[in-house]
């Protein structure tokens, strides 16, 4: 018989970054909260991305055993590093997981493993994040199911990273939007180019599209409402985000203005360095 699912969501406090790069504040720059969805049966669970440090790991590895259910899939929605290096140290805790991602996050995993990993990951959180091998295997193409329901991969191409993807459960209206969604959180701008702006738009379109129920955002403030009114939130602080991009050619000023226009969102740590990387100051 088909068990009704029901859903949790844990989102981890960001962690301190490492390397000297501040606000215009001095204030020093935190990596986004991050939230991670378990979808739970009767007996079994999936989790859909992982921790990255061992101190988040160890706290999802506590809430998990906390729920009950056997950990039978993760499912990884992208190949940014926070979403999943700790996914092997994670998985020492549960035997027998089948950890998935599309053949596109696969490689661009493996490029988040070994380059990125040593230009990034380990230079701005030293000592923090565990091994991480590449334990994932290609998802099914018509996706996976826990106790007789469907988990679907939705490819999304280019939003906040290349490739990127989502994870609908359509028997209970659960959209789990990896980074293709932001709820509360300021966004990650940084990779965009003209191009990647229209993907990313368009993935949204793709998504509110399913007419979900419940939307879980990569990224959320703790205890915001997983209300799928985040789609056209994040779609509108994109077209802000693209249009003062356009216009100005100062970083401080397009962070200024961004966050005049958000200052009940979180984290402004993206919204300076994506507008280091985009901009170039005045002479």
């Amino acid at each position: 018989m088909t068990t009704t699912l029901a859903y949790e969501v844990l989102v981890l406090d960001g962690v301190p970054r490492a390397g000297g790069q501040t606000l215009p504040t001095g204030e020093g720059i935190v990596s986004s909260p991050l939230a991670l969805t378990l979808v739970i049966g009767a007996e079994d669970a999936v989790l859909i991305d992982a921790p990255y440090t061992y101190g988040q790991i160890e706290r999802v590895r506590n809430w998990i055993l906390a729920s009950g259910r056997r950990l039978r899939h993760v499912y990884v929605t992208h190949a940014h590093g926070d979403h999943w290096l700790g996914v092997n140290e994670l998985l020492s805790t549960f035997p027998d997981v089948t950890v998935y991602a599309t053949s596109r996050v696969l490689e661009g995993m493996q490029r988040e493993a070994t380059t990125n990993r040593e230009a990034l990951w380990d230079r701005v959180f030293p000592g923090l994040v565990p091994p991480s091998p590449i334990i994932a295997e290609k998802v099914p193409e018509d996706g996976f199911q826990l106790e007789g329901h469907q988990l679907v991969p939705i490819e999304l191409g280019h939003t906040d990273t290349d490739d990127t993807t989502a994870l609908w459960i359509p028997s209970i209206g659960l959209l789990a939007a990896g980074d293709a969604v932001y709820n509360g959180v300021h966004q990650y701008i940084l990779e965009a180019t003209e191009s990647g702006f229209d993907s990313w738009l368009a993935a949204l379109d793709k998504l509110e599209a399913l007419s979900p129920t419940y939307v879980v955002a990569g990224h959320k403030a703790p205890g915001a409402p997983d209300d799928p009114a985040t789609i056209s939130q994040t779609r509108a602080y994109l077209e802000d985000a693209r249009h003062l991009l356009a216009t100005v050619s100062d970083p401080e000023e397009y962070y200024a203005e961004m966050l005049r226009r958000y200052p009940l969102r979180m984290n402004p740590g993206p919204v300076w360095y994506g507008a280091v990387g985009q901009l170039r100051p005045r002479s």
